[in-house]
């Protein structure tokens, strides 16, 4: 079969159209026909060579985590998922041990992880993480929900924000900012997203964004914001202080990537004193998952895809994704 490999950690150059051996599932396991896998900026993290998760040593490495596709065929002992069935992968790895996994939520396993090998024709991965895709919801727009939707999903919820409440997204056109905003939308709360495109926000604003705003930098957030009473974050860096700046007394943010820096200062003094509440958020759970399919299913939300690319242009579809030149999730279809 056919993968889009990392050959070389240095961007976009190193990735590398292979033949790999077709993979066969062993006990608990199914092969999936990948007929659609989105890319994430964890992925590009790790082709740039910015993510411990990955060395010199794993190449060549097939990432992709936001598998959807058709089964081929399953190992021993599986009964939930057959050959034929139309399916999207939960990328969620745990133990299955530890007290989250058997409490909850299973995104706070103490060994949490998630799935590699999306980007290839096909790919072997637990059977039970498997979920099954109604009719109309086609393979494209399933393999955009996970990482951007369940981690919007989850954000949301560790918000605690509730219709009436005024949410900020900061960078609200990428994957994980386009899902926020039309979540927020669904459930009735005020959105207030930022973009430095004009062109960007006018096609936010047909998603249910409320208050598109363009700000060029995290000192145009302060300026142009109106108090929020939370703010959704995955740029983090200096948009940190800048979007606690702009929370009320007693308001949440949530903070879930690092797309502007790995590193925030702010002013402690402030925190306290305005009682704010700094939350970080890591993807979902697979009953999230299964939620947010079956909403699309209903019509709620269309997950929004900004780019469609065949295998053999993964590494053009990472350059675009390095530029930022993208509204919504990328997806390649191998």
């Amino acid at each position: 079969m056919r993968v889009a490999a990392f050959a070389d950690l240095v961007g976009p150059d190193g990735v590398e159209i292979q033949d790999h051996d077709d993979p066969e599932p062993g006990p608990g396991e199914a092969v999936v026909d990948v007929e659609a896998c989105a890319i994430n900026r964890h992925d590009l993290w790790i082709l740039e060579g910015d993510s411990a998760m990955v060395s010199g040593e794993d190449l060549p490495f097939v990432t992709g985590l936001d598998v959807a596709g058709v089964v081929a065929s399953v190992g021993e002992g599986v009964s939930s998922v057959e050959p034929g069935d139309r399916v999207v992968l939960c990328p969620n790895e745990t133990c299955g041990t530890c007290e989250f996994c058997r409490e909850g939520p299973e995104n706070l396993c103490e060994r949490f992880s998630l799935f590699h090998g999306g980007l290839a024709e096909r790919a072997c991965v637990r059977a039970d993480r498997l979920v099954a895709l109604p009719d109309g919801v086609d393979a494209t727009a399933a393999a955009a929900i996970p990482t951007a939707y369940m981690t919007a999903w989850h954000m949301i919820r560790r918000a605690d924000v509730s219709p009436g409440d005024r949410v900020l997204v900061l960078g609200a056109t990428g994957g994980v900012g386009v899902a926020c905003v039309q979540l927020l939308d669904t459930m009735g709360v005020h959105s207030v997203g930022t973009s430095t495109s004009p062109e960007k926000l006018d096609r936010l604003a047909e998603l249910g964004c409320d208050e598109p705003v363009e700000a060029g930098g995290p000192e145009a957030v302060r300026e142009s914001v109106e108090t929020v009473d939370a703010v959704l974050n995955h740029l983090a860096g200096e948009y940190t202080e800048a979007g606690l700046r702009v929370l009320r007394r007693a308001g949440r943010m949530v903070v879930c990537g690092r797309t502007a820096g790995g590193e925030s200062t702010f002013d402690v003094a402030r925190l306290f004193l305005s009682h704010h509440r700094i939350v970080g958020s890591t993807m979902g759970t697979q009953a999230d998952l299964e939620r947010l399919v079956d909403l699309v299913a209903e019509g709620a939300f269309d997950p929004v895809v900004g780019e469609e690319y065949p295998l053999d242009e993964t590494a053009q579809a990472f350059a675009d994704m390095q530029s930022r030149d993208l509204f919504g999730k990328s997806v390649v279809r191998p």
